[in-house]
């Protein structure tokens, strides 16, 4: 709940977080890629870390790490220190937030897991869907500090909690080699192909610091590819990276999301700028979409049973794509909801249902790194696009029809519904990890 109510918070307090500190688009979109960049870069890493030294010691770790630089933040005097600070709070938000789904695997048997899991899904539902109002609340009231300081008591509970944990001994694995050089490399390819879009506004889409920069990206990235093809113990094993079910489902989570989080980004902006609007009564023009988001789900399910994942798919990608075209008439949140809840429940059904044997927790890892990868390419295009993003964004929506299109049609594959937020039922070892969260496998 703390990591998922922050993220959407923070949406209603960057453009007050800007006036204040002075900061410019580019620096306010880093103020939130420069965290999603660290947590994507470090989830299935941090997984790995929690098996081999425990999941108790990582949350606790990780949620003192997350108080501390929340209080640094809140005390920041410019935007440099936040966006600094941002990127080390995604650190320790890399390492809580596998552990917590960990434990919860320890601590329960197979035929009560999944109780605890739609427990915990509709928490973390419930706090994203709050975000906009509280951050709305709090920026109104108190500024935009006042977002980062409430993180703090309850991270600091959390940790004086997770002190009187006690769960069983995770079964004794190959720990493997862990190969963090590799989640640096990758890392620093997004990183510069997000600078790279950050950087259109001044620059242009033709600048030789744009081109430089996406250079830098595509050299980066093959040599993570050429890395892991010659690691024994590669971060990606070869039967997932050769699933097309799996990588379809990656590359749609993160096409989707990131036109969603990018088109709420430049959403707020205008509400707030030529809207005139406050950030409470923002982020109540925003609740429709949270409310179509949970009443979608149960419906997306049942669509995912009759119809399939790619028809499901389909649909739902047209649906994110038509909702932020219409952002701007007002009448485009809550077809974006039930869109991207359509995506959610499909693609997450998707991952859990033709994830390799034995590979479960590499894959969950995988796609809360899409989830965080997506936003902040979104939250880029948005800023580097100026006027145009509604367009833009909306393109790359409907480019995710592309791999929505090669997920399996009806009867076929293994897809069972997802835990989310009101409506899951999934259970046992082979449970689905909630959206908002990553996994690792105790198996």
């Amino acid at each position: 709940m703390l990591v998922a109510v922050d993220g959407t918070v923070l949406l209603m307090a960057q453009p007050s977080l800007g006036r204040d500190l002075g900061a410019s688009t580019a620096q306010v979109q880093w103020t939130s890629s420069a965290y999603l960049l660290t947590v994507a870069a470090f989830l299935v890493l941090a997984g790995r870390l929690g098996d081999r030294f425990g999941h108790v010691r990582l949350l606790f770790t990780g949620v003192l790490g997350f108080a501390a630089t929340s209080a640094g933040i809140a005390l920041a005097p410019g935007p440099g220190w936040v966006i600094a600070l941002r990127a080390v709070q995604g650190l320790f938000g890399a390492l809580l937030q596998p552990a917590t789904l960990a434990l919860l695997r320890l601590a329960y048997p197979p035929r009560r897991l999944g109780t605890a899991i739609s427990v915990r899904t509709a928490a973390i539902g419930l706090a994203a869907a709050a975000g906009p109002l509280v951050g709305g609340l709090l920026v109104e009231r108190f500024g935009w500090r006042a977002v980062f300081v409430a993180n703090v008591p309850a991270a600091l509970a959390i940790a004086a909690a997770a002190l009187f944990v006690r769960v069983p001994a995770p079964p004794r694995t190959e720990p493997g080699r862990i190969r963090a050089g590799a989640a640096a490399v990758v890392a620093a390819a997004v990183a510069a192909a997000v600078h790279a879009l950050a950087g259109v506004p001044e620059h242009g889409w033709a600048g030789r610091q744009t081109l430089a920069w996406l250079a830098g990206a595509a050299a980066l990235t093959a040599l993570a590819v050429r890395s892991e093809r010659r690691s024994a113990h590669p971060l990606v094993p070869l039967p997932v990276a050769r699933s097309r079910s799996v990588t379809a489902s990656m590359a749609l989570l993160a096409l989707v999301s990131g036109a969603m989080f990018g088109a709420l980004f430049s959403a707020s902006f205008a509400l707030q700028g030529a809207g005139g609007l406050d950030p409470l009564a923002t982020g109540l023009r925003v609740l429709p979409m949270t409310a179509a988001m949970v009443a979608g789900s149960p419906l997306a399910g049942a669509a995912l049973r009759r119809f399939g994942a790619r028809a499901t798919a389909v649909a739902g990608t047209g649906l994110v794509a038509l909702g932020i075209a219409g952002l701007g008439p007002g009448w485009g949140f809550g077809v974006l909801g039930a869109g991207f809840a359509a995506v959610m429940v499909t693609a997450t059904g998707t991952v859990v249902g033709d994830a390799p044997a034995g590979h479960a927790g590499v894959v969950g890892g995988l796609k809360q790194t899409a989830m965080n990868v997506g936003p902040a390419f979104g939250i880029a295009v948005a800023a580097g696009t100026g006027g145009a993003s509604t367009a833009a964004l909306a393109a790359l929506a409907a480019v995710g029809l592309l791999p929505a299109a090669r997920l399996p049609g009806r009867g076929r594959g293994r897809h069972p519904v997802p835990v989310i937020a009101g409506t899951g039922t999934g259970a046992g070892p082979s449970a689905p990890h909630p959206p908002g969260q990553a996994a690792r496998s105790q198996h």
